[in-house]
């Protein structure tokens, strides 16, 4: 049997064909968005583009590792520097002293062809001097620059929590596409093309089908038309012979050939 590769189990008509047809060219309009959603996704992930907003995430993901481990550095040397200078722990006048967040994270979301990418923006209230009064009596300098080496560390921090987060949702959403991608591109257009071949040459056959039977018709009528004439001027000739060859004998006068009363089996219908 015609089309016996992988192909859908449908019943060969036209109106499957038409079907099939617009399938076809649903999943090829289908594979062309998927694939320029994940050309954008891939172009964003790896970074072709040329402004530093929109540079690659995994590069800018590394620096901001760099820039974490620096500042990190630098944040514990200067508690160092506290603990030196004030001669002890001041976690607890920290602690007593600090009354609301001064350092607040402010959350937005950025469309990347239809993703959804979360960016975290972190911002210091005004007028919040909690550490006004730590390390007053000594060491207040380096209180104040540890102060200020911390935030621009929860700074670093939120930065690349920003960027994990982004690269993560962007990480899994190419999988996703390129996994549908390769779907319509390897098995849907495939199989629904194999399903079309296979309706146009069953509907080709059954048109061959047709046309012989329509030529056997014709030939059996022609068949039957000439044998009829043969025998209407057999009896015509008979006739007139009877008659002495000189009365002219009409078609009226020669009794019609009845075609159903032969049984013939080779008609088809």
């Amino acid at each position: 049997m015609s089309g016996a590769g992988d192909r859908e189990a449908v019943f060969p008509t036209r109106q499957s064909l038409g079907i099939m047809k617009a399938k076809l060219k649903g999943a090829e309009t289908g594979h062309s968005l998927l694939k320029r959603k994940s050309e954008a996704l891939t172009k964003r992930f790896r970074g072709i583009y040329p402004t530093p907003i929109e540079a690659e995430i995994t590069r800018r993901i590394d620096e901001a590792k760099r820039k974490m481990g620096r500042v990190m550095q630098i944040a514990a040397f200067s508690l160092a520097e506290v603990t030196y200078a004030v001669g002890g722990d001041i976690g607890y006048q920290v602690q007593e002293s600090a009354r609301s967040a001064r350092f607040r994270i402010r959350a937005k979301q950025e469309n990347v062809s239809g993703v959804l990418l979360p960016a975290f923006e972190s911002y210091q209230t005004e007028g919040n001097n909690d550490f006004a009064m730590t390390g007053l009596g000594k060491g207040g300098q380096q209180v104040q620059r540890s102060r200020e080496t911390y935030a621009r560390a929860v700074e670093a921090l939120v930065e690349l929590a920003s960027l994990q987060t982004a690269f993560v949702i962007l990480d899994e959403v190419i999988k996703v596409v390129n996994r549908r991608v390769n779907a319509i591109e390897h098995v849907i257009i495939p199989r629904t093309e194999n399903t079309i071949k296979y309706i146009n040459s069953e509907l080709d056959e059954l048109d061959r089908e047709e046309f012989y039977r329509l030529k056997k018709v014709a030939g059996k009528k022609q068949r039957d038309t000439a044998a009829e004439d043969e025998e209407l001027k057999a009896r015509k000739e008979a006739l007139q012979a009877a008659h002495g060859g000189d009365k002219i004998v009409t078609e009226d006068e020669v009794e019609p050939v009845d075609l159903l009363a032969d049984g013939d089996d080779e008609v088809i219908f």
